[in-house]
């Protein structure tokens, strides 16, 4: 049995104490950041997917697989964690699901690691309109809006995003970052909905945010 499939049945019996104990000892092995990336997040999106599809799984065991993952992100915000001296505080920043999206794992997910990376992270939570994440981003001074889209259905709507962007003249100035299940499995996704770009993974979502931040900056700077 892989780890995968030991994680699942863990998950099926609801046994939060022996999914995490399975995952510590091979996060000790090869890293809690490989254990997201390499075995947490693929094993989510396989629970997701089978749940939508099939209902092999039940609402109270998605609901265990998403305790497991806030345990497991808890411990790498711990470690990854700076002290107080040593992280600059960095610009405000909007998040959220685009309409018609409810997948907010993914989203909290990103949200977690920008804020320990020390970003102001407005987060706007589920299905929500296009002007309501522009409307945030000139309320605060953000200049990187963060959508995410679990299924291609829901992605599509992000270029509503780009579009009210672009009709109030903000083009540049505020950087569209994209993100979700979709954009893993479809290359090229992100720059055709209208996005600056992506991240593989939730640990790769502050690089993405600091790169479209300083983007922006020097876009202002020569316009």
């Amino acid at each position: 049995m892989t780890i995968q499939q030991a994680l699942i049945e863990k998950i099926r019996l609801a046994d939060r104490p022996g999914a995490n104990a399975l995952l510590d000892a091979w996060a000790t092995e090869h890293g809690y950041e490989r254990l997201l990336a390499e075995i947490l997040d693929p094993t989510l999106i396989l629970i997701g997917e089978e749940w939508r599809s099939s209902e092999t799984f039940t609402l109270a065991q998605v609901y265990v697989a998403a305790k497991v993952t806030e345990d497991v992100l808890n411990k790498i915000v711990d470690l990854r964690k700076p002290s107080p001296a040593d992280q600059l505080p960095k610009g405000p920043v909007v998040i959220g699901n685009i309409e018609e999206d409810f997948h907010a794992l993914g989203r909290r997910m990103v949200g977690t690691f920008l804020r320990t990376d020390g970003w102001i992270v407005h987060d706007l939570g589920n299905d929500v309109p296009a002007a309501e994440f522009v409307d945030k981003a000139q309320a605060v001074g953000a200049r990187v809006i963060g959508v995410s889209a679990m299924m291609m259905t829901t992605a599509r709507h992000i270029t509503r995003v780009r579009e009210e962007i672009d009709r109030r003249g903000l083009t540049g100035r505020i950087q569209l970052a994209v993100g979700g299940a979709v954009f893993r499995i479809c290359p090229g996704l992100d720059a055709e909905v209208g996005g600056n770009g992506t991240a593989p993974d939730a640990l790769g979502a502050a690089d993405l945010f600091d790169r479209l931040w300083k983007q922006s900056v020097r876009k202002e700077a020569v316009a």
